[in-house]
């Protein structure tokens, strides 16, 4: 008996080596895509140079804060122009696993609940495999320390031996760029210094969310305030706004997310501060003082001035760091300079409809601001455009650069990246359908359904009658109820030319009806009539 049992189990096991997973669909046509990400989308490890050993810091849940604190925390070394750890034996390294995608995947692979807010390309990265790109020959991604600058040396020669390698893997197939947030700016910085390898590699370029101008209240709340990574009860889980806030303040690719001076906003970002104030006559008085982003660097120096971190036992200061603005001048000026190489496509998806800050106001005419120290105590109120909640539209669309097309997108700025609208328009651009009807710029489709055409000849008349439908597929326009709200319409257009004295005539008349659908969807009938005379 134990032997057929045995034998049984020996048939099951060769049985079920036969039994294959369902292969994943591949298009063997598809151009290469790099993903790379914007500020905090990478996962950083912590590499002790004397052993060796790593471990993850960005982004964890247990003991998040202290090595945020003990293993981040760092300090800018101006003359080599680069953000250095605190902790001497620490090396922050990017992990390169699934070809760069694991960094920007899941930034904490560990976390179970509320895994949602860890998601940074995740569900693009699935999406596009459903599409046909593969990890490996047609699907890289692109990680790096997001504490440095934009135009750091190491992350531009990282950056281009990725672009060669991801040429090489794809078969000498020129690839697409996907960039989200800060990594416009990042893509920006290397397509100007080095014009030459990015000609020759890259194809396309798609930013998503970009600050192309910067992110005005987003960064002035940040320096005076700190950041949370995610809104929400998760944030219980991770790096506390304090922590960051110090993190922060000696990070490069902040200072260039700062407000553009030179850019001619609708509406300049502003800082303003209640204060009190006294008169020529010595009477209190209450003013709301305003400073333009320029001026308000002497604002973040002065509520700064004090700023210390406890560091192993040792009391550090990190005031506003006038050297990282230097070098974020030069950041800004050198992205001013860059042009679209020849052969190289742009292309521009930035966010919309939310409330976003703009410009920051401390205290108030009843509890003015008394020390611009205290202003990290303070909870700043905002005044809002319109945008991603992060990036102000007017910023993300002022790339200055030749475009292809420019595309607003309703979204949120890190959730524009799981938008079924942003991946219809990103699987056209990418020819990864077969849809020609589709309009990016528009988000429709026009199906042709219908064509009927006839024409005869009576004693020198020609009448020709012509019927056209079409189907266009588009948001739905709908009330509450989910009832069409919009009338079909009519309309009508005639023409007609006479011939003179050659005793020619001839005259066309056309009837447009538009019927509204459900699910966004209008039907379009049109008839036409044409009628001509030869004498």
């Amino acid at each position: 008996m134990a032997v057929l049992l045995e034998d049984i189990l020996q048939s099951v096991e060769q049985w079920l080596k036969l039994i294959r997973k369902p292969q994943p669909y591949v298009d063997p046509n598809l151009d290469p895509v790099l993903l790379v990400p914007g500020v905090a989308g990478s996962i950083l490890h912590a590499v002790d140079g004397s052993n060796g050993k790593g471990e993850r810091v960005w982004i964890r849940i247990f003991g998040a804060d202290y090595k945020c604190r003990t293993k981040l925390w760092s300090r800018f070394d101006s003359a080599a122009g680069k953000t250095v750890s605190l902790d001497p034996k620490t090396n922050i390294v990017v992990p390169e696993d699934r070809y760069g995608l694991y960094a920007i995947d899941v930034l904490d692979p560990d976390m179970v609940l509320g895994r949602d807010c860890v998601y940074y390309f995740h569900d693009m990265i699935v999406e596009m495999i459903k599409w046909g790109f593969q990890e490996g020959k047609t699907l890289f991604g692109f990680g790096y320390d997001f504490r440095q600058s934009n135009r750091f040396q190491e992350t531009m020669e990282r950056l281009a031996a990725k672009l060669e390698s991801v040429y090489n893997a794809a078969g000498g197939k020129k690839m697409t760029i996907i960039s989200h947030s800060m990594g416009g700016l990042l893509v920006k910085c290397f397509m100007c210094l080095h014009s030459d390898i990015f000609a020759k590699y890259v194809k396309n370029w798609i930013a998503i969310a970009a600050p192309f101008q910067g992110a005005p209240g987003y960064v002035t709340s940040t320096f005076l305030n700190g950041m949370s990574f995610v809104d929400g009860w998760e944030q219980n889980f991770f790096i506390s706004k304090w922590s960051m806030h110090q993190l922060l303040i000696e990070c490069p690719s902040i200072y260039e997310l700062m407000a553009c001076p030179n850019f001619t906003w609708e509406h300049a970002p502003v800082l303003e501060i209640w204060r009190k104030k006294l008169d020529d006559c010595g009477d209190t008085r209450m003013i709301l003082e305003s400073y333009t982003p320029s001026e308000s660097v002497n604002i973040f120096a002065e509520a700064l001035s004090s700023n210390t971190v406890d560091y192993d036992g040792e009391s550090i200061s990190l005031p506003f760091n006038q050297e990282i603005l230097k070098w974020a001048h030069e950041t800004r000026r050198i992205l001013s300079c860059a042009k679209v190489p020849p052969g190289v496509k742009f292309y521009n998806i930035y966010a919309t409809n939310l409330e976003t800050p703009h410009s920051v106001c401390y205290g108030s005419e009843d509890m003015p601001v008394t020390d611009l120290q205290e202003l990290q105590f303070y909870l700043p109120d905002y005044i809002c455009v319109d945008g991603d909640g992060t990036v102000p539209t007017e910023s993300a669309k002022a790339d200055g650069l030749e475009a292809v097309a420019r595309v607003g997108v309703p979204g949120e700025h890190r959730g524009i990246l799981c938008d079924h609208h942003v991946f219809r328009i990103l699987k056209h651009w990418l020819k990864a359908d077969s849809d020609p009807y589709y309009n990016p710029l528009n988000d429709y489709v026009i199906l042709p359904t219908t064509f009927e055409m006839e024409r005869h000849h009576e004693k020198g008349m020609e009448v020709t009658s012509l019927k056209e439908e079409w189907e266009i597929i588009s948001k739905d326009a709908t009330d509450d109820q989910g009832e069409v709200t919009i009338m079909p319409s009519v309309s009508t257009i005639s023409v007609s030319q006479d011939g003179g004295h050659q005793s020619s005539r001839a005259e066309a008349c056309a009837t447009v009806i538009v019927h509204p659908q459900n699910e966004g969807k209008q039907q379009i009938e049109l008839n036409a009539l044409s009628v001509s005379v030869d004498a």
